[in-house]
């Protein structure tokens, strides 16, 4: 599995077009100023209103990149108008305020913290402030304080032997199941099968979720919580074809040998034995297995990890 620092760097290549960036960053769209008034030189004159769009949960959204008032307003002027905004949400009873700034218009960040704002998050263009209008402390949840790392253990059931890898950039170089970060919006399945076949070449199908480690403080989630996932994986092919890059050694080894062996990590050992059960006693004393089932919000769906259930139990017959 790649570091933190390199899995940040390649999600973050992409084709940097300056031009089509700033066009995306600064157009218009939505809700915006009512009228963009000019003085007599020209140069854009304060904007009426500063509006955005409602939620739910009580609060208010306002998107910079929406608003073509704002080209040219200096900082001055976008407090005052902020200020404006914040005294009219109080009187409706809005509860809350999220300021969403592009990359491009950042020096509106320091007149929005002058007024109370506060950083919620960053993406790679763009940044989200909060202000609670609501009495007492801040009910608004926090942002994403975990990272998702899945690995795949390929067990081939008719020779006993399971695909291991050695990272290039580690201080000691142990087996390992191959494995890395969870892309947004991939399940873990996906996850490691396609980290499994961009470490090793090897195609494989998702069997299982085996083992789920929970980490806190973890020096490569730039000290936030971790989630490790182990799943079992069935092998489609089997040359090996490695990264060179990621990896420094790849190879079928013998399950027996990886669950004795002191060249691993703790949680590669236990789970190599958690297979050699698996593969003695039936996989079902081992797997959690996954269902799809409706989500509350209409038209989504999640997926459910869990042991086998009977038939007579997935409804409420053989119930008490």
């Amino acid at each position: 599995m790649l570091g933190a620092t390199e899995k940040l760097g390649a999600a973050m290549r992409w084709l940097w077009r300056p031009v089509g960036l700033q066009a995306a960053l600064l157009r218009a769209g939505g809700a915006g100023f009512r009228t963009e008034a000019r003085t007599a030189s020209g140069s854009p004159r304060e904007a009426g209103e500063l509006q955005g769009e409602l939620d739910r949960f009580g609060g208010v959204s306002v998107h910079l990149a929406r608003h073509r008032a704002l080209h040219g307003l200096d900082a001055a002027a976008f407090r005052r108008l902020l200020q404006a905004a914040i005294q009219r949400w109080r009187s409706e009873g809005r509860v809350a305020a999220w300021l969403h700034i592009p990359i491009l218009q950042s020096h509106f960040i320091a007149p929005a913290a002058s007024l109370g704002f506060c950083f919620h998050h960053a993406e790679s263009h763009s940044s989200t402030l909060t202000l609670w209008l609501g009495e007492g402390p801040s009910r608004l949840p926090g942002y994403a304080t975990h990272q998702v790392g899945v690995a795949g253990a390929v067990f081939d059931d008719s020779t006993r032997k399971v695909l291991v890898v050695q990272d290039r950039n580690k201080l000691k170089n142990m087996w390992k199941f191959p494995g890395g970060l969870s892309e947004p919006g991939e399940d873990i399945g996906d996850t490691a099968v396609r980290e499994v076949f961009e470490e090793t070449g090897v195609k494989s199908e998702f069997r299982s979720l085996l083992s789920i480690r929970q980490q806190h403080r973890n020096p490569e989630a730039f000290g936030k919580s971790d989630m490790y996932l182990i799943c079992r994986l069935q092998p489609r092919s089997f040359t090996i074809n490695f990264c060179q890059q990621e990896c420094l050694k790849c190879e079928w080894m013998d399950l027996e040998k990886l669950a004795k062996t002191e060249n691993t990590t703790p949680i590669t050992s236990r789970v190599a034995r958690l297979l050699l059960y698996g593969h003695r006693e039936g996989f079902d004393k081992i797997d959690l297995s996954m269902e799809e089932l409706p989500a509350v919000y209409t038209g989504l769906f999640y997926k459910l990890y869990h042991r086998g259930l009977p038939e007579s139990y997935r409804t409420t017959m053989g119930v008490d």
